[in-house]
């Protein structure tokens, strides 16, 4: 709300001798009625804001690194930690941001994450099982082509055969 500018003058000269409302003053000597805890209340928030905005920036980049280093990595799996994460940072905090998210809205957000991690779980472990079937078919048909023609290079594609098997088991 707009002061008179009677008002304003005299709001000038309080200011001028309180160097740590300088916000207020400026805000006043500009014609806008507004408390010190007002501008507080803002500043704690825009600093909160920031703040959460750095704190994704950083795990953005500690995400990217893993991907850059390890190309084959499930990244899906530090995404959706990086979410629950921050889900349960704001459950816990339960201050002011919480007025911003409902706690049923926030209780389906965690039901999804969960249910999306049931379903890669589940994807995974239909993928390994294929995974298997295919090297088990693979052994059988190199056994039935090279057997007796070629010994040497059936055992060294049974051997590179089992190796792979052995990686599939170690990742799960």
């Amino acid at each position: 709300m707009k002061m008179t500018s009677a008002a304003a003058i005299a709001s000038s000269a309080t200011c001028q001798t309180n160097v740590n409302s300088s916000m207020d003053c400026f805000l006043k000597a500009k014609g806008y009625d507004i408390s010190k805890s007002s501008v507080g209340r803002y500043a704690a928030r825009t600093n909160n804001a920031t703040q959460r905005l750095l704190e994704a920036q950083e795990q953005a980049k500690a995400l990217i690194e893993v991907i850059k280093k390890n190309p084959d990595a499930d990244y899906t799996e530090g995404a959706i930690q990086i979410a629950t994460g921050e889900l349960t940072k704001r459950i816990a905090s339960a201050q002011e941001e919480w007025d911003d998210l409902p706690l049923d809205q926030a209780v389906r957000a965690i039901d999804r994450l969960s249910r999306t991690k049931v379903y890669k779980d589940k994807v995974r472990a239909e993928l390994a099982e294929k995974m298997k079937v295919a090297l088990e078919q693979f052994k059988k048909e190199v056994y039935a082509e090279l057997e007796g023609r070629e010994p040497e290079l059936m055992d060294k594609l049974i051997k590179v055969a089992n190796r792979v098997a052995e990686r599939l088991e170690d990742e799960e």
